[in-house]
């Protein structure tokens, strides 16, 4: 690779690298007095947050639109859902696997007791209210993200249905999505400030966290999702490209990843993601449903971390993590969890919710479980949102042949 071909592909990778070393070192130079910049940061996901409502809703809508092909419209839903489940499933059993050789276990006698009265939750009630809204206003806004989704499917649908009728909405979808595009190209320019100040913020307050009781918990999960991230991410790029694959990959992942890291959303590294995507030369009318779809219910970061917070409750209320109705069990919430989770910083809270209330935990058992879920954040949202962009590529790569690259990549 040349010196203009390098600057050109990793510039700005390397700009918001510096941001972050940056911020980062600021963090444990000023420590707790570093959390003065958390506003910088604050307004670049706020910016983001402002911007990724009516993008999810025109990427959708637009991209679902614009198939006159429906047949190929339910084979990339099929699929999206076989391998959203199929790697959700291998990241967990990943897991099951690190949690019975390097136990979480802090304790080894049980920290609660019974005696406590348990709160029950019905989980058909919490996945209709995830899934659809009573009043269209609630759809604007980001803590509905499935409900806006499942409405940009059927509005993206009803103008492909409409046929000539609908053509003049249709332009309006497209048109609009280019728009938000364009709208969030103009954000990015403000990422290496809204990063590096972030990571300053989290590094200086939540730094000394690390250290703490719950570094066991750290010290299993962050190899596990790295070498999960890396070596994972790779195998998918290898079968859905070849060599050619993971060389694209990985030569247009890096912002994607830093955005992921640095605002610890999904949602808000939707823009980056397509950018990637559409340079790795994943058409279009994939990446534009199964990212931002992705983004909300792809969740193998989760899954991993699913499966580290059920094993910690059952040593901390004295049960056996063993048994294939246990594990399988412990696969299946960990499933759910991730589908439940929504894109926004801190949506792991509902994921710990269903955790405890399927399991029939007091609710004593919540606060223990959130703690491991801001420690492992970080990493989980890397792949989290990572991997819907090797799912893409895995599905363009049934969808279009082995020559899928070659016919739709753009130049990187």
């Amino acid at each position: 690779m040349s010196h203009k071909n390098f600057l050109k592909n990793y510039s700005f990778s390397l700009i918001l690298l510096f941001s972050i070393a940056l911020g980062a070192g600021l963090g444990l130079v000023f420590k707790e007095k570093a959390a003065v910049l958390k506003p910088l940061g604050d307004i670049f996901l706020n910016l983001l947050f402002t911007a990724v409502v009516p993008l999810v809703f025109f990427s959708i809508s637009s991209a679902i639109a614009e198939m006159s092909d429906l047949h190929r419209l339910g084979k990339i839903m099929t699929l999206m859902m076989t391998l959203f489940v199929a790697t959700g499933l291998v990241s967990a059993s990943l897991m099951i696997l690190g949690v019975k050789l390097y136990p979480p276990a802090l304790v080894d006698h049980p920290v609660f007791h019974g005696g406590v009265a348990i709160t029950q939750v019905k989980t058909v009630e919490q996945l209709v209210r995830a899934f659809t809204v009573p009043d269209f206003v609630h759809l604007l806004s980001k803590e509905n993200m499935l409900a806006l989704i499942v409405f940009s499917l059927l509005v993206g649908l009803s103008a492909s249905l409409a046929r000539e009728d609908g053509k003049p909405f249709v332009n309006v979808l497209v048109s609009g999505n280019k728009v938000m595009m364009k709208a969030i190209h103009l954000i990015m320019y403000y990422a290496p400030v809204g990063l590096g100040a972030y990571f300053a913020y989290l590094t200086g307050v939540f730094g000394p966290t690390l250290l703490g009781s719950y570094l066991r918990v750290v010290a299993l999960y962050y190899p596990i999702s790295i070498l999960y991230f890396f070596l994972g991410f790779s195998f998918y790029a290898l079968i859905a490209g070849g060599g050619n694959g993971v060389r694209a990959f990985w030569r247009n992942i890096i912002p994607a990843s830093l955005t992921a890291l640095g605002t610890g959303s999904s949602l808000a590294t939707i823009p980056s993601n397509i950018e990637a995507a559409d340079r790795i030369g994943v058409p279009r009318d994939i990446s534009k449903i199964v990212i931002p779809i992705g983004a909300t219910v792809h969740m193998d970061g989760t899954c991993i971390s699913a499966v580290v917070k059920i094993a910690l409750l059952f040593s901390f209320f004295g049960m056996k993590f063993a048994g294939i109705g246990t594990i399988v069990t412990a696969l299946g919430i960990a499933l759910l969890s991730g589908i439940v989770m929504t894109g926004i910083p801190g949506g792991g809270f509902l994921g710990e919710l269903l955790i405890v209330t399927l399991y029939g935990f007091p609710p004593e058992a919540l606060p223990v479980i959130s703690m491991v879920g801001t420690l492992v954040d970080p990493p989980a949202t890397l792949v989290n949102a990572v991997g819907s962009n090797v799912v893409s590529m895995l599905i363009a790569r049934i969808l279009g042949g082995k020559r899928w690259m070659k016919k739709s990549a753009e130049p990187t």
